[in-house]
């Protein structure tokens, strides 16, 4: 009798699955007509060495409450070996896998990667390790080959020749079986296939074994096979692979299984078919309900006493030392990586015309509402307007700081498991930033030009000379550039874009009540004037005044409302506009910091 393909055969009285690499290769031979109708490559995967050793030892970890949430785990991995980890929901699956795979240390306990402490010896492990996410890794909107080029360029030795480069994205390709969909969008790429490109970004440096959580989670069942037909492929050609997977139709495939208990303790570590004799199932689905019926202490103790656990070879002294030398390698310098990443993101830029269509679209329709608004001179030094220059020269400030925030907002939230991948192999965050400006930046000066162009071809804005107008339009753009950072600021804080939308009105309203010209600075409540000198907004805003020369427009002209302002206003236009540059050149170095700060905490966070 055969259950997915596997035979089933009788123990004692309880059923196995007969599901050896002869056996797994037997079956996959005689699904040669679905491979070819779903595309899945026939490639074989190059290891530069023999898959690593695992000796996971005593791994717990505790949260900053005290709750213990992996309980003293150890087991042994061989090279080659493909296992999974299961178990239901708080478990501790991902949080096993973090720990052993370096994206989340443990708070005891060791892992040896080939009879070497990892966390020792990080720099030497990092690119020999893959690790895919639940989460895609790979950024949609460029086709797959272009994104898997630029993730060789970030990854690969610096040293690395464009022909070396070229070959791993090709061989990448040909593993996955995606070369025919190579020019495709990653986005019109079904979820299998997003997995499988997900794969491919870690093959790029051939590691030496890979981790992947629930990478089948979300497809269908034949996607699902598919996938780890892939992954048994890959363990078969030397990669030790270990996944995490609630799907137990995955576990038959694999060498080993690893069933975690409630709050991560070990219940049992050994091949599929001796999981079934252990807990006397007939289905690996009853082993998930006999888990959760008992209190997990009971089945760690159990196993712990039994002749199961003795061949998880805890306390191992294995001695390999067949790490492949990291040291030798040249890495990807942080100047080359600002160039790589500056032209991915310009790359996604361009190849999304909605987005680059709202990103130059919304500023004009911004401006052009400007002009509508306002009547034209204002300015006019015989007869001016005074309330009226105060609410065109506001909300100017405030467009150039509105277009900076909205740029920025969503840069960083929207690709948090991206960077997180990235920066584990070796992505720095100052080029990280830097490049978020670099592609930005050009177009809020632009805009910023054209605001001031358009307003004063409508004679919205006064007729001065070209010096002031440079002076005005260096103005908008550090008001702008300080709006990006403190854009990329809240994004890198924040979990979810959503949050970064939900945070934008908090954001504006202080700018626009505390920057003086609903209510002058000078006659605030004293909390009002201490929350004034944190907004960038005004700022910018008096020093467009100084650059207009509002106080001798409200002291010359004709209207009885100049005087007043005047003197409401008091020396607020009076400021020396190099002084209110330094300030808001201070706002954008100091976001800017803040923004790598929290990204650095972010990447070293548990989990």
């Amino acid at each position: 009798m055969k259950r997915n393909g596997y035979e089933k055969t009788m123990s004692k009285g309880v059923p196995t699955y007969a599901a050896s690499r002869a056996e797994f290769k037997e079956r996959e031979e005689e699904m040669t007509t679905l491979t070819s109708i779903n595309g899945l490559g026939s490639g074989q995967y190059v290891s530069p060495a023999n898959g690593m050793d695992l000796q996971v030892l005593g791994v717990s970890r505790k949260l900053k409450s005290g709750k213990e949430i992996l309980s003293d785990v150890s087991f042994s991995v061989e090279p080659g070996e493909l296992v999974a980890i299961v178990g239901g929901s708080g478990a501790g699956k991902t949080t096993l896998l973090n720990a052993i795979a370096g994206v989340a240390p443990p708070t005891s306990g060791r892992v040896l990667y080939d009879g070497r402490d990892y966390y020792e010896n990080i720099d030497e492990f990092r690119h020999s390790l893959g690790y895919v996410p639940q989460d895609d890794i790979i950024h949609r909107d460029l086709p797959l080959e272009t994104t898997l080029r630029y993730s060789a360029h970030l990854r690969l030795p610096a040293d690395s020749s464009p022909t070396e480069k070229e070959m791993a994205v090709q061989e990448a390709l040909n593993v996955l079986g995606l070369a025919e969909r190579s020019a495709l969008p990653v986005k019109a790429l079904s979820g299998g296939q997003r997995k499988r490109a997900s794969i491919g970004v870690e093959l790029l440096t051939r590691p030496r074994i890979f981790f992947l959580d629930e990478p089948t989670s979300g497809l269908d069942p034949a996607m699902s096979s598919e996938l780890m037909r892939l992954l048994r492929r890959l363990a078969d050609d030397g990669c030790t692979v270990v996944l995490t997977t609630h799907v137990t139709q995955d576990i038959g495939v694999c060498d080993k299984v690893i069933f975690l208990a409630r709050d991560g303790h070990l219940a049992f570590y050994g091949p599929p078919r001796r999981a079934l004799e252990y807990f006397e199932a007939a289905a690996f689905d009853e082993i998930y309900m006999r888990i959760a019926q008992d209190e997990p202490n009971a089945w760690d103790e159990r196993f712990r006493t039994s002749k199961d656990f003795r061949a998880t070879g805890e306390g191992s002294t294995s001695t390999i030392l067949s790490v492949a030398d990291e040291r030798g390698r040249k890495p990807v310098g942080s100047f080359r990586q600002w160039l790589i990443l500056t032209r991915r993101n310009f790359d996604m830029l361009w190849r999304s015309p909605l987005t680059l269509a709202i990103l130059l679209g919304s500023p004009l329709m911004v401006i052009f509402m400007f002009a509508m608004l306002f009547k034209g001179g204002a300015f006019d030094p015989q007869d001016p307007s005074p309330s009226a220059t105060i609410m065109i020269l506001f909300w100017v400030a405030f467009g150039a700081f509105f277009f900076g925030l909205t740029y920025g907002l969503l840069q960083i939230c929207t690709e948090f498991p991206i960077f997180f991948r990235e920066r584990l192999v070796n992505l720095r965050i100052l080029p990280y930033v830097g490049s978020k400006v670099a592609v930005l930046g050009p177009v809020l000066i632009l805009i910023c030009i054209l605001m001031l162009g358009v307003l004063r071809a409508f004679d919205r804005l006064p007729a001065l000379g070209l010096e002031t107008y440079t002076e005005m339009s260096v103005t908008l753009v550090l008001s702008a550039f300080a709006a990006l950072a403190l854009g990329l600021l809240t994004s890198a804080l924040v979990s979810r874009p959503e949050q970064a939308t939900i945070a934008m009105p908090m954001l504006c309203f202080p700018q626009v009540l505390f920057s003086g010209a609903i209510l002058p600075v000078p006659i605030m409540a004293f909390l009002g004037k201490a929350m004034s000198v944190f907004m960038s907004d005004r700022w910018s805003f008096e020093s467009l005044g100084h650059s207009v020369g509002l106080n001798a427009l409200f002291a010359n002209g004709a209207s009885p409302l100049g005087p007043p302002l005047q003197a409401q206003y008091a020396e607020s236009f009076s400021r020396p506009v190099i002084e209110t540059w330094l300030i808001m050149i201070a706002f954008t170095v100091v976001f800017l910091t803040m923004t790598c700060v929290v990204l650095k905490r972010k990447s070293r966070q548990a989990s």
